[in-house]
């Protein structure tokens, strides 16, 4: 009765940021071991206190089920996000917009970091991170595009899909430039 009345009760109508994140886990049920997508919903209220959302479980992680999960956030109560902090789902924006459409929507850094070290041969990666590392500590947008470019020089021919990936999201990972740094340390990751 506990679990389904805190699973129910209604939420802040306003959250500074919103992380969203699914994490897969080993779940043992009747005497065996099935891996599920624990979905993490942490809002940030407006006074700057941490809250949980919601957890919901999922044999999965997919975009139409964050939309169920937004969908839930926004019944009990929320309507309005400022930000929402995401990985790089693959439809997970246009779920967020289709409920929240004025948030602002960050990728996070540490999963585009990740995604695209995945590209990379082992003796680069050192030197791959580090040049990437001017893109997402640029003072704004113009300057991270512009080390976007000089790392594209440097890298984008023996890497051609670690520059796309970027050039695709840039939309998404771009919008934390425009806030102070101590505010940037807020948003530029899920983790």
């Amino acid at each position: 009765a506990d679990v389904a009345a805190w699973r129910t009760r209604p939420l802040e109508s306003t959250y500074a940021v919103v992380y969203l994140d699914a994490f897969v886990a080993n779940v043992r049920e009747d005497r065996s071991v099935d891996k599920r997508a624990c979905y993490l919903a942490i809002g940030v209220t407006l006074e700057g206190e941490r809250e949980v959302l919601g957890i919901w479980w999922q044999e999965s992680e997919g975009a139409k089920f964050w939309l169920a999960v937004l969908n839930d956030i926004n019944q009990r109560g929320v309507g309005d996000v400022l930000i929402a902090c995401v990985d790089g789902l693959t439809g997970f924006p246009e779920a967020i917009e289709a409920v929240f459409p004025k948030a602002w929507i960050q990728t996070c850094i540490v999963h585009q970091i990740r995604n695209s070290m995945r590209y990379v041969s082992f003796k680069d990666r050192k030197a791959v991170a580090r040049d990437l590392r001017p893109i997402y500590t640029a003072a704004n947008a113009e300057a991270a595009a512009e080390a976007l470019d000089a790392f594209d020089v440097v890298w984008g021919a023996r890497y051609p899909m670690v520059v796309d990936s970027w050039r695709r999201r840039w939309e998404l990972i771009i919008p934390f430039l425009s806030l102070p740094t101590d505010l940037r340390r807020l948003v530029y990751t899920t983790n």
